[in-house]
Parts: structure tokens; C-alpha cells; sequence
């Protein structure tokens, strides 16, 4: 199980802890508004009223423990600024912020951020690639409980190929796609020889229960 903590809970904040709440993962969500701390109690692992600007409350909650930080915190720049250079400082080694503009992404870049998030940019840009050159896998019905994603490898999975793994049979998933960082390339339907490692993204086609099974696993 991974652990992940979301600052500040606006629409994007609330949406994102709780999509990775009902992904298997421990949240905590993280905010000064009373109001939405109770909103999300019900969709997180802790709901905690905090400003997140106090270095020190942060280092309290263990944050530089955790797989990733989400930072969403409204209009104000200087505080998402703030924020990012003390997880930065902390060691928190993913560290995802919401940018207002393309400036605000580049000074957060420079206080630590390891990823931008332009939410509207980035939902409009893939609207329109799929209507633009649409993918035959935005075309495949999946029936109800099923899923299609993209997952790191587990452990217990680097350094074996696919005939080893035998997924099919143990999991009830199958790998109809993986694709390498180092060097980037992607192949559709690797042959049984196929190594996986640390680097690589998998696509698995499966029942909901057995992809989570496969998430769930530590090494």
C-alpha cells in the first residue's frame, strides 16, 4: 500500500485524494478549511486541519515518508510556493503541484516541484488528441468491473520475464502493452521473453479485484 497526502482541497484536491483513496492507497488530506476537512473525512485514511505553511506540523506528520504529495492550494501563489519548498526541503521525493500559470509552474519547478499540474491544460489537451487521433483503446468496451491501466511493476516482478510471471494464470490479468522509459519504446503485445524492469509501465487488462490484488503487492 502506498501512501500519499493531499494539500489543500478544492475541487481538484477532493478529487484527487479521493480517486486515490478508493485506489487502495493511504491519504491523508490535508487542509486549514474546517468546512472541507469534514467533506472528505469519509473518502481518506485522515482528514487533518493544518496549515501547511508550519514546516515543522509537517515534519511532525511524517510527510517526508510519503510515495507522493499533492499540492492544490487556490489563487494564492506565495503560499503553494512556500509549501513546496518545505516538502522540497523535507525530502518528500514526488512532489506534484497545481500551477496557476506557466510562471508559477517554473518558480515551483525551482523550489522542488517535480511535476506541474495544469489541470484544465492538461484535460483539454487530452480531449482533443482523442478526438484528433483517437486510440483503438478508447474504443474497447469494458464491461462493468474490468479495467485497463497502467501500473509500475511490483518488486517481486523486476528482473523475471512474462513466461515466469505467468500472470494469466496466477493473477487472471493479462499485459497487453508495456512500454520502456530507458530507452523510450513502447511494445503492443510482448512476446513471452519479454524482462521486466524497474523502469517500465505495464498495461494490464483484468478484472477490477485481480489488478488490485497486483497493485497491493509490495515485492
Amino acid at each position: 500500500m502506498k501512501k500519499f497526502a493531499v494539500i489543500g482541497l478544492g475541487n481538484f484536491g477532493f478529487y484527487a485524494a479521493k480517486a486515490l483513496y478508493e485506489d487502495g492507497n493511504e491519504v491523508i488530506a490535508i487542509d486549514i478549511s474546517k468546512a472541507r476537512i469534514q467533506a472528505i473525512d469519509s473518502f481518506c485514511t485522515e482528514a487533518i486541519l493544518l496549515e501547511a505553511t508550519d514546516k515543522e506540523r509537517l515534519k511532525a506528520l511524517g510527510i517526508s515518508s510519503m510515495d507522493g504529495v499533492i499540492v492544490s492550494t487556490g489563487t494564492k501563489i506565495s503560499t503553494s510556493i512556500m509549501i513546496c519548498l518545505h516538502l522540497h526541503e523535507l525530502g518528500v521525493k514526488n512532489i506534484l503541484v497545481k500551477a496557476l500559470d506557466d510562471d508559477h509552474g517554473k518558480i515551483l519547478k525551482k523550489v522542488g516541484a517535480t511535476q506541474i499540474i495544469h489541470p484544465e491544460r492538461d484535460v483539454a489537451l487530452r480531449i482533443s488528441q482523442k478526438l484528433s487521433r483517437p486510440n483503438i483503446l478508447d474504443f474497447i468496451p469494458l464491461s462493468e468491473g474490468f479495467d485497463l491501466v497502467h501500473i509500475e511493476p511490483p518488486k517481486s516482478f523486476i528482473g523475471k520475464n512474462l513466461k515466469e510471471l505467468n500472470l494469466r494464470a496466477k493473477y487472471n490479468v493479462h499485459i497487453i502493452a508495456i512500454k520502456e522509459q530507458l530507452p523510450e519504446k513502447f511494445f503492443l503485445v510482448p512476446n513471452a521473453n519479454f524482462v521486466i524492469k524497474e523502469s517500465d509501465v505495464l498495461m494490464i487488462l483484468g478484472k477490477s479485484e485481480d489488478i488490485k490484488r497486483i497493485k497491493l503487492l509490495k515485492g
